[in-house]
């Protein structure tokens, strides 16, 4: 093979042609170049031409034909910035479609707020599960009432949270909504994503993170939001895929509403406000409100996260209603605040996690406190939860009872809406209790 040792093109030409070809992605072609002639201008020049690249900076690149301004810069990173964030904005399970092995920036908790650091005494919080008060719905219906109501305001006095078994409500309505919930998010993401929406009284609503137009830090779940009352109005808007999502998502939906009634009547009970004669008609009313009342679903996915230390399913926080029915799957992840420690609540196979929300610790006066809880998350299994959050009719207010009101206990509380929860967690990002927090009037 002919190998010339002449120069095959000058200085200047030698110089231009590197930087074309390098601007093309073509370093085989200056390769077999080089070989071929084996010049020792052009390997010199090749050689400079490589080292002047290293000492050129990112806000100036200059070199023949090509210049980059700081506005540039800045422009080029402001773009992928916002290609992140629209990934984010996609949802956690879209980014483990598309494969993750660590947890995005955007995910990354401060140290002070990550699982397991605040607490050094909770290193091995795994090993340790919260025995909730355990309410047998079916012996509160029967003789042993007036102890089991005992038992009942015991735990939302000192807990905020129980465990409710025998309630009833069939284990094929139950394994159906963790089904069918399941099969909702492993849809394709275009199918999903036609019921994304930041409109916060929509009657669905697919998103991510807790509060994803004003989280700093992205929480690692996905959900589902599906407004319940009244329940022939907006099925309808409901998700038509999976085909039986509706039929199976409304009767349970129609289930729990019924339950959280009847439960409703034994707190009512509890605090001392129903249950006799002279309350009968007084009674009556406050079911009906109830039975009007709003009823959020609450669709939850939590993807395995692979660094589960650094991030949380969902943050601290309280719930905005009066009663919060939770339906989870085997795999643990509800944490809930223990006398300065977080706990894990060991799952309970067709058991509901019944907890107070700030609606209901407003209305008893402070009798009945709502809890603050978190969710982590699994390194290897996927979690699936459906909270169904039930209150007053939204345009209500919420006040504490008069009879609950006495010169040992004064008012505490004031009054609230719906409408004013909204406005709250519209204009700033919602932490731990705040919002109960400014409710309270000392």
């Amino acid at each position: 093979m002919n190998r010339s040792v002449e120069p095959i093109l000058g200085d200047s030409q030698i110089r231009k042609w590197f930087v074309k070809n390098l601007l093309l992605f073509r370093p085989p072609l200056l390769l077999y170049y080089i070989y071929m002639h084996q010049n020792l201008l052009i390997i010199t020049q090749f050689i400079s031409f490589l080292y002047s690249l290293s000492l050129l900076s990112l806000q100036h690149f200059t070199f023949g034909y090509c210049t980059m301004s700081p506005a540039m810069v800045m422009a080029a990173k402001t773009k992928q910035n916002d290609n992140l964030e629209s990934q984010y904005q996609k949802g956690v399970k879209h980014l483990c479609e598309n494969g993750i092995n660590k947890v995005p920036k955007k995910y990354i908790l401060p140290v002070s707020d990550r699982p397991n650091m605040k607490d050094r005494e909770l290193i091995n919080v795994k090993k340790q599960n919260l025995k909730l008060p355990i309410i047998d719905f079916a012996e509160l219906q029967g003789s042993n009432r007036p102890q089991v109501l005992k038992s009942l305001a015991n735990a939302c006095e000192q807990y905020g949270f129980f465990q409710l078994v025998n309630h009833g409500i069939p284990s094929d309505v139950i394994s159906s909504m963790i089904d069918v919930s399941t099969r909702f998010f492993e849809l394709p993401f275009e199918e999903r994503a036609k019921y994304m929406s930041s409109d916060m009284q929509s009657p669905v609503r697919y998103g991510t993170s807790f509060n994803q137009n004003k989280d700093d830090v992205f929480c690692w779940r996905d959900f589902l939001k599906l407004m319940c009352n009244p329940i022939s109005d907006v099925v309808p808007h409901w998700p038509s895929s999976p085909v039986d999502l509706r039929r199976l998502m409304a009767t349970y939906a129609k289930e729990t509403k019924y339950l959280f009634l009847m439960i409703m009547v034994s707190i009512l009970e509890s605090l001392g406000l129903v249950g006799t004669t002279e309350h009968k008609t007084e009674e009556d009313e406050i079911l009906k409100d109830f039975e009007d009342g709003s009823q959020l679903m609450v669709v939850n996915c939590y993807p395995p996260c692979p660094e589960p230390n650094l991030t949380l399913g969902i943050p601290p926080h309280s719930d905005y209603g009066f009663l919060t029915l939770l339906l989870q799957d085997e795999v643990e992840g509800l944490q809930i605040q223990h006398q300065d420690k977080w706990i894990n609540v060991e799952p309970i196979a067709n058991a509901f996690v019944v907890n107070v929300g700030d609606h209901l610790e407003i209305f008893s006066n402070g009798k009945y406190k709502s809890v603050l809880h978190r969710v982590s998350v699994n390194p290897m299994k996927s979690r699936i939860s459906v909270a169904s959050l039930h209150s007053l009719p939204f345009n209500y207010m919420v006040r504490p009872s008069p009879k609950l009101i006495n010169e040992e206990n004064p008012r505490g509380y004031k009054d609230t809406d719906f409408s004013s929860f909204l406005e709250y967690i519209s204009s700033c990002e919602p932490k731990r209790k705040n919002f109960l927090e400014s409710r309270k009037l000392c």
